[in-house]
């Protein structure tokens, strides 16, 4: 694989890790927020996934988001009767945010996303010795 191509392939996966960050970062924001009607749900936890997408102009195989779901798992119940949310029974739903696990997986991402610019870095200074060596 030329310098070249492996530039493009690790700049796919930082677009792609930067995403999941936002992603992340949106789960975070919404941690504690509850629904806006009585009885209503609240945020429900977003999950991005990755796909191989093959470029044929260059010849590999990079990565993309493939789709951004929501996780179906169910929400806590708190009761708080005083709460302008809560439903007739006096029950909040709080979202199915984890802070930990949010915390880990984008620890995850920029653990990734960094790899690849280490990536890029070292294919740009191979690149800049073999021009210095063809000078």
């Amino acid at each position: 694989m030329d310098l070249m191509k492996s530039i493009v392939l690790s700049a796919s996966g930082m677009t792609a890790e930067s995403e999941r960050i936002k992603v992340i970062a949106e789960n975070l924001a919404n941690a504690n927020s509850t629904a806006s009607t009585p009885g209503g749900d609240p945020y429900r936890r977003k999950l991005v996934t990755f796909q191989n997408h093959l470029d044929k102009a260059l010849g590999v195989e990079k990565v993309t988001v493939g789709r951004i779901t929501t996780d179906s798992s169910d929400f806590e119940l708190r009761y708080d009767p005083g709460n302008p949310a809560a439903d007739a029974n006096g029950y909040i739903k709080l979202p199915n945010v984890n802070s930990l696990i949010e915390m880990a997986d984008l620890r995850e991402a920029q653990r990734s996303y960094e790899a690849n610019l280490s990536a890029i870095d070292a294919a740009k200074n191979m690149l800049s010795r073999s021009v210095d060596l063809l000078k």
